[in-house]
């Protein structure tokens, strides 16, 4: 088949308008040096499937804030970052250290830094203020494209200003803090609900996560569910990560360990079947130049072709084999 002078997808579906990110569904976290670099190994290992936050916040010990954030822009301007799939959390909007975190990070590693995590925010205008010095330290050391942000809503503040904060420059995850959101009910919510089922079934917790994903989606931006505190087992985390997909619509969920990445990709992949449907539909619609089309006795057009579409880089950002014909036309 020859699709060499056909339209992509990319820009039949979303002319004159901003396509929705398309990242790993996994995001694994990593403190020390040593972390950081395991965790880049593992990431060459089994493929560019998961991103990688260095973390400033709770990562560099007190009185060594300074060295920790140069440790990073050594790290991933090394040949250990093969994929440049790594960002960085700095540290929170009181901490004396956040915008010593960005001069290092921004001026030293800008333009492989995947992202930049903004923590326990408590208002839109704390994270205006600080996507504001990040746009400004870039500008300052020539850093042409946009930073992708990502911004933690942990407080009751946050919760509130979601959907102004979805709406902000920059931004391009919601991540959900679990265990500070539950913290910062004084005792209401059970220490229980930091795992599940509770931390799904709590209504207090179920408004929240669903808050979250409806303000992220609303905005073009990706929703991020919190991590799963059973480190070991696999299967908790496979079936916390298939609950926060399928239940509550989020696309992305954090690791803090090794074990937990491969079952947060299986548990967000999405079925194969619809993988290979999304492909026949696509191919046609393409063959059709993007017109209406019928697939197995149903009507497809543009709405349909942009889900399929999403759907179908998702699949192959998280290691889905396509079909050939698929693979060929759109990859």
């Amino acid at each position: 088949m020859n699709t060499t002078n056909m339209t992509h997808p990319s820009q039949a579906l979303f002319e004159g308008e901003e396509a929705f990110p398309i990242i790993p569904s996994c995001e694994h976290f990593a403190g020390s040096e040593k972390l950081i670099t395991k965790a880049l190994s593992f990431q060459d290992t089994i493929g560019p499937v998961f991103d990688i936050t260095c973390d400033c916040e709770d990562g560099a010990a007190a009185g060594t804030e300074k060295e920790h954030a140069e440790m990073i822009v050594r790290v991933l301007n090394s040949e250990a970052n093969k994929h440049n799939m790594a960002g960085a959390r700095i540290h929170d909007y009181t901490h004396n250290a956040w915008k010593q975190d960005v001069d290092i990070l921004v001026a030293g590693a800008g333009n492989v830094l995947t992202y930049i995590t903004i923590p326990k925010a408590t208002s839109v205008a704390q994270v205006t203020e600080m996507i504001g010095y990040i746009k400004e330290v870039a500008q300052q050391n020539r850093i042409e494209r946009d930073i992708p942000i990502h911004v933690l809503i942990e407080t009751h503040g946050a919760l509130r200003d979601v959907h102004e904060i979805a709406a902000l420059d920059w931004v391009q995850v919601l991540d959900f803090g679990l265990m500070d959101f539950v913290s910062a009910h004084h005792g209401a919510i059970a220490a229980s609900a930091m795992r599940s089922p509770g931390q799904f079934d709590h209504r207090l917790l179920a408004r929240a996560k669903s808050e979250v994903v409806a303000a992220a989606l609303a905005n073009g931006v990706v929703p991020a569910h919190n991590v799963t505190l059973d480190l070991k087992n696999e299967e908790t985390t496979r079936s916390d990560a298939s609950r926060a997909r399928h239940e509550f619509g989020f696309l992305r969920m954090w690791s803090i360990y090794p074990t937990q990445i491969s079952a947060i990709v299986d548990a967000m992949k999405p079925d194969y079947s619809e993988v290979v449907v999304a492909a026949n539909i696509l191919i046609a619609a393409q063959q059709a130049d993007w017109g209406p089309i019928q697939y197995e006795g149903e009507l497809h057009d543009r709405a349909t072709y942009r889900y399929f579409w999403a759907l179908l880089q998702r699949a192959k950002q998280t290691g889905v084999e396509l079909p050939v014909d698929a693979e060929n036309a759109f990859f």
